[in-house]
């Protein structure tokens, strides 16, 4: 019996932003050879009931509901017609639903803001509250046109010296580093390590070495994360090595201009609830140039 294949979750409300998330989430299926679960959250669906889709009078919510799920798969159709389609209607706010629908998802996929939301934020509260707890990867699509089409041929992932008991929540972890190069493996593009660190830091924590020096550690802790993936992928993924004297935050958003994807590592701590980002992870969310995925890590 072969291995269940998890789709890839996306979320539609009808706005700009989610479309753009759908044809995303379903050049990703379609990469990854999964199907794609179009998920349409409604809240008429708990408080309404039932009633028969053959009823003559059937309320305009079901009716929105519908003409979105419809119009959502017919453009992932028209994206990849080789493409597997499942819509679903969740009776259930739209941040609860799709972390349910992650429960057994391969990623889920939303769009930088949603329907009746202002357009001054910066990341609609959807995006952030199913970025902040899912236990599945979350792809937040946001950028320039070029980032989110993926014509700058790279995907980038942020590594960090050595994990600390608080910080940095960007040091990808063996998740999100496998998750960024299964990505330029398919894309068939680069896969660029930052590693980013402050020289009166370093030496105040009293860690020394030339530029050079932390270029080659910062790439051997990503061959150690990748335990050497990198070099036995097939077809084999160039890897880039980037070592930036600036914060990690700055050294992200810069890179996102110049990136198809921002891979970021996100702690999942068992028995703790709420938003569990960080600050450089909440930074990439609302600033980055280009989609950004969030990969949970234990």
């Amino acid at each position: 019996m072969g291995a269940v294949e998890l789709p890839v979750v996306v979320g539609v409300d009808g706005s700009d932003a989610a479309f753009d998330a759908l044809d995303w989430a379903a050049c990703m299926a379609a990469r990854r050879g999964l199907p794609l679960r179009i998920v349409h959250a409604s809240l008429w669906e708990r408080y309404e009931g039932y009633i028969p889709t053959t009823s003559s009078d059937r309320p305009a919510e079901r009716v929105h509901s519908e003409a979105v799920l419809a119009m959502a798969a017919e453009r992932a159709g028209r994206r990849a017609s080789a493409l597997k389609v499942m819509t679903d209607v969740a009776p259930d706010d739209a941040v609860t639903a799709l972390l349910r629908a992650g429960q057994s998802a391969d990623a889920v996929v939303v769009g930088s803001r949603g329907r009746g939301e202002f357009a001054s934020l910066l990341l609609g509260s959807v995006g952030l509250g199913i970025a902040a707890r899912a236990h599945c990867p979350v792809v937040v699509v946001r950028g320039r046109p070029e980032n989110v089409q993926g014509r700058l041929n790279r995907v980038t992932v942020g590594i960090a010296e050595r994990e600390r008991p608080n910080g940095p929540e960007y040091a990808a972890g063996a998740a999100a580093n496998a998750f960024a190069l299964r990505e330029a493996r398919l894309r068939g593009c680069e896969l660029e390590a930052v590693h980013a660190w402050r020289y009166a830091a370093a030496e105040a924590a009293g860690e020394h070495g030339s530029p050079e020096d932390r270029a080659r550690r910062a790439g051997e802790l990503l061959d150690e994360a990748l335990g050497g993936a990198s070099a036995a992928a097939l077809p084999p993924v160039p890897v880039a090595h980037r070592v930036v004297e600036a914060s990690p935050r700055k050294a992200l958003l810069d890179a996102s201009a110049h990136s198809d994807l921002l891979v970021v590592g996100a702690r999942r701590r068992h028995g703790h609830f709420g938003m569990q980002l960080g600050l450089v992870n909440h930074a990439v969310l609302h600033h980055a140039q280009c989609p950004v995925a969030v990969v949970p890590q234990s």
